[in-house]
């Protein structure tokens, strides 16, 4: 009886050991698949690969592949950070950009000061009378073969111009400038005790290659009355603005003679603004040095003419007409003495000895 419960025994005691073995056993089946979702994409990576049984196993596995979620943000996130920096950079050099035209247009108003209007000086009251010759000469130059009578007549040689320059010298004659005759008319300023001006009426190129040599070697300076127009144009009979400023630099005084050279009588003020105004403000710009005086083309003027030109702040302006005594009323009538082509310098000398 004893030995038979002792075998019972031992059979539920093995039959429980088996069971229990099958336990565990089946409990270490259901662990392999639990332990696989940490490779994640690694059976589908062994799969392309070609290793057998891998694809049932990548199959079985589908639940496991969850984690990618958490790829997605990091792909959402990278779009983010490329795209913000992108916008910003370009923003900022805008601003820079912003301060660049001030200072352009800062240099523009500064010519401005250089041709403010002088006012004419006021006469202190005392009548005074000047016997200053104002020489008139056109061209400095031997005429062309074939000129007519009129460019013959204008047409003063160098080497007579050199006699009449050189006799002047000799006889203490000092040049001066229509301003300073205005200031002894208007206020006594002192005159040299033989006082000439040296007048050159249209601008032409012998003044450059001819006269202006001649007045530097003799210590003399002319007046230039310049037509303008063609010298904008580049006409080469007439100066060129480069040559006046080498002229203007060395001590030559530069006036307007009009634009065009047209007739002024009877005129309207919008002609005769285009005509003296802008052959004024031509020279003002090149010289740096306010016009204030005016030759009437071909000697024609009316009294709408005088009007403008003192609505321009001119001081005064030269005829054609014949004479050396000034006064302050005469200002804008002022008379000059014509040297012509076929003077000789005894001729020369006699003009300057006339009281007229």
């Amino acid at each position: 009886m004893t030995s038979t419960l002792r075998a019972i025994a031992r059979y539920w005691f093995l039959a429980a050991l088996i069971f229990l073995l099958a336990i565990l056993q089946l409990g270490l089946t259901s662990a392999t698949p639990s332990n696989s979702p940490s490779p994640g994409p690694a059976p589908q990576g062994e799969a392309d690969a070609g290793l057998p049984g891998v694809p049932i196993r990548a199959t079985n596995l589908v639940p496991a592949s969850t984690p990618s979620p958490t790829q997605t943000p990091t792909a959402t996130a990278t779009p983010t950070i490329a795209i913000t920096p992108t916008t910003t950079s370009p923003a900022t050099p805008r601003p820079t950009t912003t301060p660049m035209p001030s200072p352009t247009a800062t240099p523009a108003p500064s010519p401005t000061p250089t041709f403010t209007p002088i006012p004419m000086p006021t006469p202190d009251g005392v009548s005074r009378t000047a016997h200053v010759p104002i020489l008139m000469y056109h061209y400095i130059s031997d005429p062309p073969a074939g000129a007519d009578v009129y460019r013959r007549d204008l047409s003063v040689t160098p080497s007579n111009f050199e006699a009449q320059l050189a006799w002047l010298r000799s006889q203490g004659y000092e040049s001066i400038t229509l301003t300073d005759l205005v200031y002894y008319l208007a206020l006594g300023w002192p005159l040299p005790e033989k006082p000439v001006i040296l007048t050159f009426d249209d601008g032409y190129r012998d003044d450059y290659t001819n006269a202006f040599p001649l007045l530097k070697k003799y210590g003399y300076v002319g007046t230039f009355f310049l037509i303008t127009r063609p010298i904008d144009y580049g006409d080469p009979t007439y100066l060129s603005w480069d040559m006046v400023k080498e002229m203007h630099r060395a001590g030559m005084d530069f006036q307007p003679h009009g634009y065009r050279h047209f007739d002024l009588r009877g005129k309207n003020v919008d002609f005769l603004v285009y005509e003296i105004v802008g052959a004024k403000e031509a020279i003002e710009a090149r010289t740096g040095e306010v016009v204030r005086f005016f030759s009437y083309p071909s000697g024609s003027y009316d009294q709408q003419t005088v009007a403008v030109l003192q609505s321009a702040y001119f001081w005064g302006a030269v005829i054609t007409g014949q004479g050396a005594t000034h006064t302050y009323d005469d200002l804008f009538e002022l008379t000059r003495v014509r040297v012509r082509g076929d003077h000789t310098l005894q001729d020369f000398e006699e003009l300057m000895s006339y009281d007229w």
